[in-house]
């Protein structure tokens, strides 16, 4: 069927609205890119749009022979696989059961939980229980205090109830037990939101820095973020070894330029191999009339 003319029109606003949209998200980072790839004059002269002014590599030269944060970028990545890893498995076998019918306490244990959203932990006893537990100085406390999301159990929960009931109930039939059930049943039809969850998790986890700087002392445990802000805060130990040698290849401006970029990239190339998950449709033909 030919669309109508206002069909027609809200397709080519919805396009065009939606290009702005992702521009003025694109735009930050592609400028940063070309400072990181221009000379320290023109990065200063704010003569840098989107194309690099005056090529050169020598930020990005320095801050990749830098061992520590390639440290940091090991320590980051660890961090984010196994802290995915954790969380998912948590944040599953805790919204299968609270999904379930047949769990009579369902309602008042997510009660429980919803009011963890609300309720923080204060400050100082989080603080305290975590140096109780002997994790203070431990890449554990960066992925165990926060290992499982209220808000992201919850999506998945959600998730599994919206699954056909008949599929449950043949199984069992079946003699399947709940963790067959889970495992071959639930997970393989919940592929998009599992998917969606993992990235809600990995970029936490990535971009994890709050509770570095209250957990850990010792900067070769330092997470990238934690790094990152280093290299932006204390700059001059840089620009004074370039000075030295009588060349300025480089300064403040494009190092933090290149250190945010190398921050940020690898986490956003995770998106292209999640995104075929992200169309629903897992469920076509799942149940025969």
């Amino acid at each position: 069927m030919k669309p109508s003319f206002g069909e027609t029109c809200f397709r080519w606003f919805n396009a065009v609205f939606l290009t702005l949209a992702s521009m003025t998200m694109l735009f930050p980072l592609l400028q940063l890119l070309a400072v990181s790839f221009s000379s320290p004059y023109a990065a200063d002269a704010k003569r840098v749009m989107l194309l690099p002014v005056e090529f050169t590599t020598a930020s990005w030269a320095h801050i990749l022979n830098k061992g520590d944060l390639w440290v940091s970028f090991g320590i980051t990545v660890y961090i984010t696989v196994v802290g995915t890893l954790i969380s998912m498995a948590l944040s599953v076998l805790t919204a299968y059961p609270l999904a379930q019918n047949a769990f009579l306490l369902r309602k008042q244990v997510m009660l429980g939980i919803v009011i963890t959203m609300i309720f923080n932990a204060p400050l100082i006893p989080f603080f305290l229980t975590i140096k109780e537990l002997g994790m203070l100085n431990s890449l554990w406390s960066l992925i165990i205090p926060g290992a499982i999301s209220t808000f992201n159990m919850i999506i998945i929960r959600t998730f599994f109830m919206g699954l056909p009931p008949e599929l449950d109930d043949s199984a069992r039939i079946d003699g399947c037990h709940d963790f067959r059930i889970l495992f071959q049943i639930y997970l393989p039809l919940s592929k998009p939101v599992l998917a969606t969850v993992s990235l809600f998790y990995a970029v936490g986890y990535w971009n994890t820095f709050q509770r570095a700087v209250l957990f850990i002392r010792d900067p070769s445990l330092w997470p990238l973020q934690m790094k990152l802000r280093e290299y932006l805060i204390n700059p001059d130990e840089a620009v004074a070894a370039n000075q030295m040698i009588g060349e300025f290849a480089y300064n403040p401006t494009t190092l933090k330029a290149a250190t945010i970029i190398f921050a940020t990239v690898p986490i956003l190339l995770v998106y292209p191999y999640l995104q075929k998950y992200f169309v629903k449709g897992a469920l076509l033909g799942s149940v025969k009339g």
